[in-house]
């Protein structure tokens, strides 16, 4: 057996590798300790994005505004309001933007000498708070040496470098480069106004382009975290094939009329289901009646999960075996209801859940498409290999919905396999349970991913679904979707101060940053609460939200100064921002201003610097002691 001091010596040889001398040593211990005063990067925080590319998209490119901020404070003394305009656009649409330069047969050598120098002015600027090594990996590879000799000049403090400068300048334009240094500063500024990106759930449903978005993340070059929404762990339950994840996937795209993500995006066919569905609904819209026939079976495949999870507590919601079809009535909890629709051409009188043999072959079929899509595949295993349940990061709490409350604010506890859990524990279970579900692909997990997409004891939902009644009642005092006790005591600081605490956290410094509901400023509801504790930020990024939240969606931004709240208002699309040079319209509040700029040492990858130092002193010592021998 391993002693403590035979592992730790066994550590320090094992360092010894990587640094062989002390002069080794010395060089990283000047460098760590000296960058533990740097100011910490930029983080943003985004939620419930819903494929809403093309927003995204123009978010990730003007990095929530922050670019035009940067830009005025850097050149808004000696250029106009259209001239930042325009050079901004050149910045989050190089392509573009040159493309319509040179229709305009404006792409004159002074256009690109120029910009060019605008581009480097405002990279230094930005770049102040980067060490060099950092530099090295947020320059576009092609280009690193030129610009790092680039950003390295001093034009202002001596003729030399005044001329060595303006010959940089030239060479790049002379050559005819200058496109390509324009496209690699472009993406430069673009990394360097965010250090890290945070989604706090929800890419998939309504918006038809939640693989675009994906798409776009995985070659995205700057650090990226994901905390799993509910429409997330569907789509993830679906790609690991669940076949009551499929048909709700299936069912919701129908109902939101975005079928081009399953069939363009994930080569999915519905054709199958359309021919099935047109049989049994004549007199339907085609799409209609195909979401008609996939919500059947969804309810019959959900029924089934109900009876053998009896863990779930999802009873309420068998309700197939409540519908009277002699008098076209339901029974829900002890009320009677009239049915919108008298035809359920696919119920069995003695059996309501078991499908047809029509369905069980619809549903084998999507299934093995689900599972066949290597698209599909390969986003599901991003969102595992980036994402999680929650995630404490820099003393802020991050998670979709919801912790688990009783109504007095306690956590609830909640038994799963013969354990009981609460708080941080029951959400660590939840994310080992999602976990092994993709490994293990075992039937009662994948139960369990439908489970986190609805149920109301689930953190990723904390919301008891009324689909059914929506879908075939007009009562609409039956229609209210009962919550988590959570949604309303947030606004309690005790009871964040509470969760915060739960998972480790200083209550005095951390936030609690969520998404999941929509946050309706036009009915007066704000995103803060709890006077800063937590902050709701889903603003309602998906357009048909838009007339509902009076906003385009939020951005939290945390830098070294405190925290800021970005609203977004209105966002140009693409044309519209080359066309008039339109920008984001956003509105920004303050939640918390820092008494001291805040450092990396600050950060977790401060503690993580620390602990490399005192390994490193450590290893020093060895070496003048003579316990370990440095290499010559």
């Amino acid at each position: 057996m391993i002693n403590d001091y035979d592992f730790a010596a066994s550590l320090m040889r094992i360092l010894s590798e990587k640094y062989p001398t002390k002069e080794s040593i010395y060089e990283k211990l000047i460098y760590l300790q000296s960058r533990l005063f740097l100011p910490k990067g930029t983080e943003h925080f985004m939620s419930d994005l819903h494929g809403e590319y093309d927003l995204f998209l123009h978010i990730i490119n003007n990095c929530s505004g922050v670019i035009r901020e940067k830009v005025d404070y850097v050149f808004g003394d000696f250029m106009g309001d259209e001239e930042i305009a325009e050079f901004c656009t050149l910045i989050y649409y190089p392509t573009e933007k040159i493309a319509q330069i040179k229709s305009q047969h404006r792409d004159t050598s002074a256009w690109y000498r120029k910009n060019l120098a605008r581009l480097l002015k405002l990279s230094k600027f930005m770049s102040y708070k980067y060490p060099s090594f950092k530099m090295h990996d947020l320059i576009p590879n092609r280009y690193e040496t030129v610009i790092l000799e680039m950003l390295n000049t001093h034009p202002e403090s001596d003729p030399a470098q005044a001329v060595y400068y303006e010959k940089l300048l030239s060479s790049i334009v002379e050559i005819n480069s200058g496109e390509d240094f324009i496209h690699a500063f472009s993406a430069l500024i673009k990394r360097l106004a965010i250090h890290r990106l945070h989604l706090v759930g929800d890419f998939f449903d309504r918006g038809d382009r939640p693989d675009a978005i994906l798409n776009l993340l995985m070659n995205y070059p700057e650090e990226v975290d994901i905390q799993w929404g509910n429409h997330d762990v569907l789509w993830m339950g679906a790609a690991l094939g669940s076949e009551v994840c499929i048909a709700t996937v299936v069912r919701n795209s129908l109902h939101y009329d975005n079928t081009d993500v399953l069939e363009r995006g994930y080569g999915i066919s519905l054709r199958p289901l359309t021919i099935f569905a047109a049989k049994l609904y004549p007199n339907e819209n085609p799409l209609r009646a195909a979401e008609l026939a996939m919500l059947m079976i969804m309810f019959k495949l959900e029924g089934q999960l109900i009876r053998r999870n009896p863990d779930f507590k999802m009873n309420s919601r068998l309700l197939l075996d409540k519908i009277n079809l002699d008098d076209d009535t339901v029974t829900i909890g002890e009320k009677i209801y009239k049915l919108t629709r008298t035809d359920f051409p696919t119920i069995d009188r003695a059996d309501p859940c078991a499908l047809t043999d029509d369905e069980r072959e619809i549903i084998d079929g999507l299934r093995q498409n689900f599972l066949e899509s290597s698209q599909l595949q390969a986003h599901v295993d991003y969102l595992y290999k980036k994402g999680g349940v929650y995630l404490c990061h820099n003393g802020n709490l991050l998670f979709h919905a919801n912790v688990p409350l009783d109504d007095d604010g306690s956590f609830k506890k909640i038994s799963f396999e013969g354990a009981t859990y609460s708080g941080k524990n029951y959400f660590d279970y939840v994310d080992r349970r999602a976990r092994r579900a993709y490994f293990d692909r075992r039937a009662e997990d994948l139960d369990f991913m439908y489970f986190l997409w609805c149920g109301l004891l689930s953190p990723i939902a904390g919301r008891e679904f009324h689909t059914f009644e929506r879908a075939f009642t007009d009562e609409r005092d039956i229609w209210h979707e009962p919550a988590d006790p959570y949604y309303t005591l947030i606004d309690d600081e005790k009871i964040c101060d509470a969760i915060l605490t739960e998972f480790n956290l200083d209550p005095r410094r951390g936030h609690i940053i969520n998404g999941h509901v929509p946050v309706r400023v036009r009915k007066g509801e704000s995103p803060i609460k709890a006077g800063g504790k937590a902050l709701v930020i889903d603003g309602g990024f998906s357009t048909p939200y838009h007339e509902k939240t009076g906003s385009s969606g939020y951005t939290l931004v945390a830098n070294s100064r405190g925290l800021r709240l970005l609203r977004h208002r209105k966002i140009a699309d693409v044309k519209t921002a080359l066309a008039e040079n339109k920008d984001i319209e956003s509105t920004a509040e303050t939640v918390e201003i820092l008494s001291r700029r805040m450092t990396i040492g600050d950060t977790d990858h401060g503690q993580g610097i620390r602990d490399e130092i005192v390994g490193l002193n450590k290893l020093l010592l060895a070496y003048q002691n003579g316990t370990i021998q440095p290499k010559a």
